[in-house]
């Protein structure tokens, strides 16, 4: 499945203002699903929530949501934890009401701790996490930890597979414009890609690589790793998704891929579909 970030620049310059507008621009578009940002809090009510979920289920689009960036699994201060708890029951709630099923979470900063200690404290806040979601009927919400492109973040790739397994129901986020930023370009060839998706699948098993959720766009970085989201247009920085697709065809895995790209992310979703499928040697 593909689908965009937001909204592309291409949604209001096509005339599109409301977000329950969005399975439409989808279908336009030729897309099958959507993430939903809540980066800055979640601000939607249940009543329109519910709205945007019937529509998008009536064109056959599937829903997901970004919890707030502001999520901070391993402060030192209990009450930013507990806090984070918090936004993550907020975040599965909406969700839910847009019968979407995965929330994605960023971890936050290592607060000053080693990477190990972070690790440890942030499994912990994300027990306390699906333990919320458990007691108020939201069992069935994948919680989704994000890996990030910053270095000096908590969230590399071996640290995200490490807070999957603190319940079977986590699925992995993959961003692998996040992990070549913080490898500085280190992801180039589709033997770069299959090292990364054999980790998954050795450290969670084939049912959860199969049906990962990622986040895929071009990004500029720096010696601290990400600095900024591009569009597909960019011929510096990778990562190229060709090589992707192919590992992913070949294995017979069904991601969800989300596009982050800079004002593009429709355009560009649509880009890796076409891609995808003339990997698979189909037409879309």
């Amino acid at each position: 499945m593909f689908g965009p970030a937001g909204n592309s620049i291409s949604f209001t310059s096509m005339g599109y203002k409301s977000s329950l507008q969005v399975p439409e621009y989808l279908d336009k578009m030729g897309l099958d699903c959507f993430e939903y940002q809540c980066g800055r809090g979640v601000n939607i009510g249940k009543e329109k929530a519910e709205e945007l979920g019937r529509l998008a289920a009536e064109r056959g689009k599937r829903m997901s949501l970004h919890a707030p960036y502001y999520i901070s699994l391993a402060s030192l201060e209990e009450i930013k934890r507990d806090n984070s708890v918090n936004y993550i029951l907020q975040s599965a709630l909406a969700v839910k009401y847009m019968g979407g099923d995965r929330i994605v979470v960023h971890p936050g900063g290592l607060s000053k701790m080693a990477r190990e200690d972070a690790t440890a404290l942030a499994c912990e806040t994300l027990k306390k996490a699906q333990k919320a979601l458990d007691e108020n009927g939201l069992s069935d919400i994948h919680i989704c930890p994000e890996t990030m492109g910053k270095i000096n973040q908590l969230g590399n790739l071996d640290e995200v597979l490490t807070m999957c397994l603190v319940d079977e129901r986590f699925i992995p986020c993959i961003d692998f414009g996040h992990l070549n930023s913080r490898t500085l370009g280190g992801i180039k060839t589709a033997s770069d890609y299959n090292e990364i998706l054999d980790k998954i699948e050795n450290k969670l098993g084939f049912d959860r690589l199969k049906v990962f959720h990622s986040h895929f766009s071009k990004i500029e970085y720096t010696q601290g790793g990400e600095k900024r989201h591009l569009t597909f247009e960019d011929t510096v920085f990778g990562p190229d998704f060709e090589p992707l697709a192919e590992c992913v065809a070949k294995r017979g895995l069904t991601p969800t891929f989300i596009c982050e790209s800079d004002g593009t992310q429709a355009e560009d979703a649509r880009d890796m579909k076409r891609m995808y499928f003339a990997v698979r040697g189909d037409n879309l």
